[in-house]
């Protein structure tokens, strides 16, 4: 569904940012406080990856907040084909998802921040301000993370098995653990059934699952619990 875009203002010294998120309301909300700032400006919004690169080709923003989960689309995907594409837009993703576990990926996707929804309200400016500085928002408790993952990895100590995972692999793996089969999985990723069960198998190899059935459980399990 394509989304009104919004005319720039005529002070063209602002900061202009893009909204792609499928919820309305988080859209409106992010709307006011974001132009309730003298020098920024929600310039377009979008509910999904083909409006989103439409927008950023158009309107040419300085920041795209993206979602993490998007109608038929995911922000990681969507967040590295902006970074490749318009390599001068800083990308900040939002989700509500454990950071813990997402916060990597989205900056090895090439985002500039990663902000958890419940936190949105009070830090989206901080996180906007703190990107246009040139440095990198993550909460204080993924700063602390990231430190320690660097000195685990020196250390010699491997990935967990879902560290481990591409971004691909392990977002077959969460619609897995939400109760998708093959034939919904290969539709919501444009992927062939096929394309989906050699994912399927990589998957029960790289988490050492002897079976199909292993798999759904295991991946129904930590996605209830990542949910939490």
């Amino acid at each position: 569904m394509a989304l009104k875009n919004k005319q720039h203002s005529a002070n063209e010294k602002k900061i202009q940012i893009l909204i792609v998120d499928d919820h309305p309301v988080v859209r409106d909300g992010l709307s006011t406080i974001i132009n309730h700032e003298r020098d920024l400006n929600v310039c377009g919004e979008a509910d999904d990856a083909c409006q989103a690169l439409k927008s950023t080709n158009e309107l040419k923003p300085d920041i795209a907040v993206v979602d993490i989960s998007l109608k038929s689309s995911n922000g990681i995907e969507l967040t590295k084909r902006i970074v490749a594409v318009h390599p001068n837009v800083s990308v900040i993703v939002l989700s509500v998802h454990d950071e813990s576990v997402y916060a990597e990926r989205a900056l090895l996707a090439g985002a500039k921040a990663y902000l958890m929804k419940d936190a949105v309200s009070e830090n989206i400016v901080k996180a906007i301000r703190t990107v246009l500085s040139g440095e990198i928002y993550v909460s204080d408790a993924i700063s602390k993370k990231f430190l320690h993952k660097i000195a685990r990895d020196k250390s010699g100590i491997t990935k967990t098995p879902i560290e481990s995972l591409s971004d691909r692999e392990f977002e077959i793996f969460h619609l897995i653990g939400e109760g998708y089969k093959a034939s919904q999985i290969a539709r919501t990723l444009h992927l062939s059934v096929k394309t989906v069960e050699t994912y399927r198998g990589r998957l029960k190899e790289k988490l050492n699952l002897d079976s199909a059935a292993e798999l759904l459980q295991y991946a129904i399990k930590w996605t209830k619990s990542e949910d939490k």
